[in-house]
This record gives C-alpha cells, sequence and structure tokens, in this order.
C-alpha cells in the first residue's frame, strides 16, 4: 500500500517535509519573539512601548518592535510547534502564515513608519520587507513540500 504525504496522519515533528517546514519556522518566530525582548539584541529597549509607532526598540537596530509585536512572534512560534506534529496543520500553518504576513506586507505599505493609531504593531520599511519574504517563502513551501514529500513516499 503506497501512502501519499498529503493524506499522511502523521504526528510527531519532523515526520514529513512540511512537519520540518513548520518546525524551522515556529523555532526561528518563537527565537525572534525572545529576542525583541533582550537589550543588546533590541537597541533603545527603553523606548520600548506595549504597542503603537511611538516603540522606537530595534531588534538588531534595524527592525522596530514592540511588546505586541513581540508577542505575536512569540505566538507565531508557538503555533508552528504545535502545526508541526501533524502533516495538515503543517500544511495550513504555512499556507495562512504566508497569507497573513502577504497582508501584513500590504498593510505595512500603506503604514510603515507613519506617525499613526494606523501602526499599531509597529512597522518600519525592514519589517515590510521581511514580511514580504517570509509571506512568499511560507506559501511557497506550504505548497512544495507536500508535494516533494509525497513524491519520496512513493
Amino acid at each position: 500500500m503506497t501512502t501519499n504525504a498529503s493524506t499522511r496522519t502523521d504526528h510527531g515533528y519532523g515526520r514529513t517535509l512540511t512537519q520540518k517546514g513548520a518546525l524551522v519556522f515556529g523555532v526561528v518566530f518563537l527565537i525572534v519573539g525572545i529576542a525583541g525582548f533582550i537589550p543588546g539584541l533590541t537597541m533603545d529597549m527603553g523606548s520600548m512601548m506595549a504597542a503603537g509607532n511611538d516603540s522606537n526598540a530595534q531588534l538588531l537596530g534595524l527592525f522596530q518592535v514592540s511588546v505586541l509585536h513581540n508577542i505575536v512572534h512569540l505566538l507565531f512560534g508557538i503555533v508552528g510547534l504545535i502545526a508541526a506534529r501533524s502533516f495538515g496543520f503543517s500544511r495550513q500553518y504555512l499556507l495562512v502564515g504566508g497569507i497573513i504576513y502577504a497582508v501584513l506586507f500590504i498593510y505595512g505599505l500603506f503604514t510603515a513608519g507613519m506617525a499613526s493609531a494606523a501602526n499599531f504593531v509597529p512597522l518600519n520599511s525592514a519589517d515590510n520587507v521581511l514580511h514580504l519574504i517570509l509571506a512568499v517563502a511560507m506559501i511557497i513551501l506550504g505548497i512544495v513540500l507536500p508535494r516533494a514529500g509525497a513524491r519520496t513516499a512513493r
């Protein structure tokens, strides 16, 4: 009996390429979320706000962050780790996460760097470019990894 990767109900980390992809993104998001609270990795920590464009803290001196922004990364990381336990959830995590980051990119086109209530996350140009890269990578991996896994399962 041949097993198709798209019909798998494997539970456990790293059983399929798709699960490995979700696991990698989950770990990276957790690291980024934690790093956003570490002085030295995040510049101007004293200016970090709960939310809003008034937060001048910058992860690696480049990406504008706030407590809310860091918590979003932590939540994306936790969901990624949970998703990595099943093939279907991993695929959904990559696709839906990619779509969410595409929406954030579009939102950032209008709000990045603005001193307005609309920029509540906050976002700057570097965040926006990273969100585009994440959107493309997650969507492509959500499409390609299940197919690659199906080929290797044959």
